[in-house]
């Protein structure tokens, strides 16, 4: 699994990046970070406050200085924000510098999955079905345009959506052994 010595995982908040990225990493023997917590030790504060101080483009500008520098580690499994595709460098860092997987997550989970998450300052809303569906709509494409695998992880467990990665990255290898 050579070409796999750097997966990226994209998708939305709640598409279990960071717990899928965790199990995943372990069962590769690779390191595990996740973009986020990266930013949050680094500045000392948390999103929430970064946020209210630097608005969504200092965060933004943070996010893109940080998926710079980690998409050029090795033997990594990087678990990325949900709106870590939004700018065309990231994207382009992801997909030429890894293997990228898209976490595809109904929004109905994603709603279950983040109800009493006071962390994600996007959901701090009257309406956080309204927000999760403007961010899909939004973001989807490019998830879709940056990945190179998309697995579904809405009704699987963590062992079942780690177990359809791993499926994927063989089907992968053995595709690419094939032209070779």
């Amino acid at each position: 699994m050579s070409k796999t010595r750097r997966i990226f995982l994209i998708g939305p908040m709640g598409a279990g990046k960071s717990t899928i990225g965790r199990r995943l990493a372990r069962t590769l023997g690779l390191d595990f970070l996740d973009s986020d917590q990266e930013i949050q030790q680094r500045t000392g504060v948390d999103i929430p406050l970064i946020f209210e101080l630097e608005g969504e483009s200092g965060f933004r500008h943070r996010e893109a200085a940080i998926l710079d520098e980690l998409t050029q580690r090795d033997d990594l499994v990087l678990a990325t924000g949900g709106g870590a595709v939004l700018a065309e460098t990231n994207r382009h860092h992801l997909r030429e510098r890894g293997l990228v997987i898209y976490l595809e997550t109904p929004v109905e989970e994603q709603l279950r999955r983040t109800r009493h998450d006071r962390n994600r300052p996007l959901l701090q809303t009257e309406d956080p079905r309204a927000r999760l569906e403007a961010l899909m709509r939004e973001r989807e494409p490019l998830y879709r345009e940056t990945a190179h695998i998309t697995v579904t992880t809405a009704g699987g467990s963590v062992p079942a959506v780690v177990k359809d990665i791993l499926d994927s990255l063989r089907a992968l290898e053995t595709a690419s052994d094939a032209k070779s």
